[in-house]
């Protein structure tokens, strides 16, 4: 067994890349004779949002969308978009009923087939007629992939029905005849196998005899999901791949609501779909299902190994405020909303929480108070009614406030504050000192959202990301008082920007990672390791104005491997001779075989990644020659560099870090200090 030593350098301009030799030289001094201050295992993690379809038709993976027909609202007749009619007036007649037998989803569909194969005055057109779904922009099929189909039907008489997956031209990618007798509702579900791909199919149901049946809760999902609990499998081993320390959830501005009508709740997104009726997010002016809901939140996190934290809603929408006092019914559901999270089975919630396959209590730890309504009317006096009522019940939970305390001590109690920051990039690499003078007593930090946006971003720029890895060393040098770290948004589907730039970019069959979503690359490894001293020295004051670094060193026990990772961000527009002096290691140390250089650059500082070409702007590995404790490297221009130095093991210093880290891993410790 070896370990590692892995020097990550970020290198930040403002120009095109030039290949030139540095014109100044920075001596970076690592100490490696002591471990350090141990970073929170929860320092680096993610934020998902149900915004630019992020979860419906994104990491949620069912294909079909508005599937009870609910999306055009209560009152009938109404919409049915994007379902959309197969067949003439003469042959088929639709429209939306309050029939359904699920009360809280009442709109069903009524299709009436009047033309009828078995009449030769009457036939019906090839494939038959009736209504289609195309999806989210598309649904995609791949040959040899299977799909469940469930729906709800009832009928007035007997006949067949053809359940597929069909190209826009009618071409049949998967199929199955499904015959049915006269009857009251009844749940449907078949399992299609494609024999053909297409990437913008849609679901058809459709009949050639002539009949009366009426439809609900249509759903069809691949049946090979991530870890088999319903997420886009490709999405979530990306977010998986970033090993996140936490996952928050819902939101965002999605959790409050311009008015708190249209507020996420959480008992409506738990329990079968069928029952879930839905809402309209009035902030990012699209219909959810909730397919992703509360429980697939946890369930989630769970499969990430991260800590979940619930943002929930506090009687406080954009437009609307609750009253402290009428505010004691919010406090309630958001209490038996805990209970459904880590309650008992023999309790009421937690055995709704078993009814849907996880009997055992989710690992709640964290939850937040609200999203940004410190200064909304209401908010502070609200948020110490949800605060004293948690903590009498779930002492351990952390209680998240919306109010910042970074510069000045807040008013009330919390364990954690929430700080957002979207902003250019020369101000977010200048904020990576944000943190340098708060107070080291109190609550600490929770920098939820953070992206470079505007004219710097593009959708989704070298140059953002590097003001991003910048501003993610600053917080890691101060993670004393920072205890986790997300960016913002986490997903868009190209199809339906809400907001730009994003993490990750999909559509129906595609997707790839921004170089924001790299960059985050390089700091999964930080969590739970140790920040190490280090200190910087140049010829060049500008060169050592434009310069952050941190040293941090970590253990996998599983591996046995021990890191060791210094970062550096160069902000300067010429390239720089980085020199690197580690004590603590010795030359006999190092092994060559497993030392490399990784590097992440592009032409140009607005380069961004896309569908034609998803790895323009990604990390490249290579064999690092002559590696040794002290060596010079070459920072290019506007890049990301990363040293790894492969070292023979100490088992002083393993050991150390190996008992620390297994000692604090702790499930009754939520964080790593």
């Amino acid at each position: 067994m070896s370990r590692l030593l892995c020097i990550l350098v970020v290198a930040f301009t403002t120009h095109l890349v030039v290949p030139a030799l540095a014109q100044s030289t920075v001596t970076l001094k690592v100490n490696a004779t002591n471990p350090g201050r141990q970073i929170p295992s929860t320092l680096f993690g993610l934020f998902f949002e149900e915004i630019n379809h992020a979860g419906d038709g994104g990491l949620w993976a069912e294909l079909v969308q508005n599937r009870g027909f609910e999306a055009g609202g209560l009152n009938v007749p109404s919409i049915i978009e994007p379902w959309y009619k197969i067949g003439t007036a003469a042959q088929i007649t639709i429209g939306t009923e309050c029939s359904s037998p699920h009360a809280r989803n009442p709109v069903a569909l009524k299709i009436e087939v009047l033309c009828d194969n078995n009449d030769a005055s009457l036939q019906c057109p090839k494939g038959g007629v009736g209504v289609a779904n195309p999806g989210f922009w598309g649904m995609n099929i791949l040959s040899g992939s299977k799909y469940r189909v469930e729906y709800w039907l009832k009928t007035t008489s007997s006949f067949n029905l053809s359940v597929a997956f069909t190209s826009a031209n009618g071409t049949v990618l998967a199929q199955e005849h499904v015959s049915l007798n006269a009857g009251e509702w009844r749940k449907y579900s078949v399992v299609l196998m494609a024999t053909s791909t297409d990437h913008n199919a849609r679901l058809s149901l459709t009949s050639g005899t002539r009949s009366v049946f009426w439809v609900d809760q249509v759903s069809g999902m691949p049946t090979d999901t991530f870890k088999g609990h319903g997420f886009r499998k490709e999405l979530a081993t990306m977010i998986s791949d970033l090993k996140p320390g936490f996952l928050r959830f819902p939101g965002g501005c999605y959790v409050e609501g311009a008015r708190l009508v249209n507020a996420f709740r959480w008992r409506d997104s738990v329990g079968p779909y069928e029952n879930r009726p839905g809402h309209y997010g009035d902030v990012w002016y699209y219909w959810s299902d909730d397919g992703f809901g509360y429980f697939e939140g946890l369930q989630l996190a769970e499969d990430l190994g991260a800590a979940p934290i619930w943002v929930f809603n506090n009687g406080i929408s954009h437009e609307q405020s609750v009253s402290t006092d009428v505010i004691g019914p919010w406090v309630q559901d958001v209490l038996e909303g805990i209970e459904f999270a880590r309650g008992p089975v023999s309790s009421k919630y937690g055995a709704m929480r078993a009814s849907m396959g996880h009997p055992d209590p989710f690992p709640l730890h964290h939850v937040a108070i609200g999203n940004e309504d410190c200064y909304k009317p209401y908010y502070k006096e609200n948020y110490m009614e949800f605060y004293k009522a948690i903590k009498l019940l779930y002492p351990d939970i952390q209680v998240i406030s919306n109010c910042d305390g970074s510069g000045a001590a807040l008013d009330h109690p919390a364990d954690l504050y929430d700080y957002h920051i979207y902003t250019n990039a020369n101000n977010l690499f200048s904020m990576r000192h944000q943190f340098d003078k708060t107070s080291r007593s109190g609550p600490k930090a929770f920098v939820s959202e953070y992206a470079v946006t505007g004219s710097d971003s593009g959708k989704g720029s070298l140059l953002a990301s590097l003001a991003e890895g910048a501003f993610l060393i600053g917080l890691e040098l101060n993670s004393d008082v920072v205890h986790m770290a997300s960016y913002a948004p986490l997903f868009v589907n190209d199809n339906d920007r809400r907001w730009n730039p994003d993490a990750i970019v999909f559509n129906s069959w595609q997707q790839y990672g921004t170089p924001s979503y790299w960059v985050q690359q390089f700091f999964k490894k930080s969590n739970g390791a140790y920040l190490i001293s280090s200190t910087m020295e140049a010829d060049s004051a500008s060169a050592l104005a434009n310069l952050a670094t941190s040293a941090v060193r970590t253990y996998n026990a599983s591996t046995g491997m021990e890191y060791m990772i210094v970062k550096a961000v160069n902000f300067g527009s010429s390239a720089l001779n980085l020199s690197i002096a580690v004590s603590g290691i010795s030359a006999n140390n190092v092994v060559a075989a497993d030392s490399h250089i990784t590097v992440m650059t592009s032409g140009a500082v607005m380069d961004e990644n896309s569908f034609t070409n998803p790895k323009k702007v990604v990390p490249q590995v290579s064999q690092a020659e002559n590696a040794a404790p002290n060596m010079q490297i070459l920072l290019p221009a506007h890049s990301i560099t990363a040293l790894e130095l492969g070292l023979l093991p100490t088992k002083s210093s393993t050991a150390t870090l190996e008992v620390t880290q297994v000692t604090s891993k702790d499930s009754k410790a939520p964080f790593l200090v």
